[in-house]
């Protein structure tokens, strides 16, 4: 079972990990676009700013699921180190309990944001609603959970292991 959650956990966490590096390169090649457009050709194109935006935001809430698997995202390396073999593995559910707290309340009131966000439309693309740039927090928050939980069987200190 834990094999069969930690292939799961993989998928997820690479999915997510895709969709982060597609929104960089996207915004990337927006960038350079917006460069070419406004300093070359002499006709901005205006659109192009709040899309670079709208994937920044969708990146770094896509790219939160590794982080949290790496065990990078709760740092406390210190109070682990620290703290005797027994009392590691209690501040791990503790860790791992406050994050799942935390995504629950991204997951709630993400949807809710976003759910009255729909009214709204983009500056610049106004036939784009809002909905979906906010949709980015629950469903990054989603992808989180198999990355946290993830960690907590089988962890992996990143941080700890490469520190001086």
């Amino acid at each position: 079972m834990k094999s069969l959650f930690l292939s799961f956990e993989r998928w997820t966490t690479a999915i997510a990990m895709a969709g982060a590096c597609a929104m960089l390169a996207i915004s990337s090649a927006l960038g350079i676009f917006q460069i070419l457009m406004r300093f070359v050709l002499e006709q901005p194109a205006e659109w192009t700013e709040v899309l670079i935006r709208f994937c920044l935001i969708w990146m770094v809430f896509l790219a939160i699921p590794m982080a949290f698997r790496q065990g990078a995202m709760v740092s406390v390396d210190v109070l682990y180190r620290w703290s005797p073999p027994g009392m590691r593995r209690v501040l791990d559910w503790v860790v791992t309990l406050a994050a799942l707290s935390l995504i629950g309340v991204l997951i709630w009131w993400g949807f809710d944001y976003a759910n009255r966000g729909a009214v709204q439309s983009m500056a610049g693309l106004e036939s784009v609603s809002m909905f979906w740039a906010y949709l980015a927090v629950p469903v990054g928050a989603l992808f989180s959970i198999p990355g946290i939980v993830g960690n907590l069987l089988d962890p992996k200190r990143l941080e700890l292991e490469t520190a001086q």
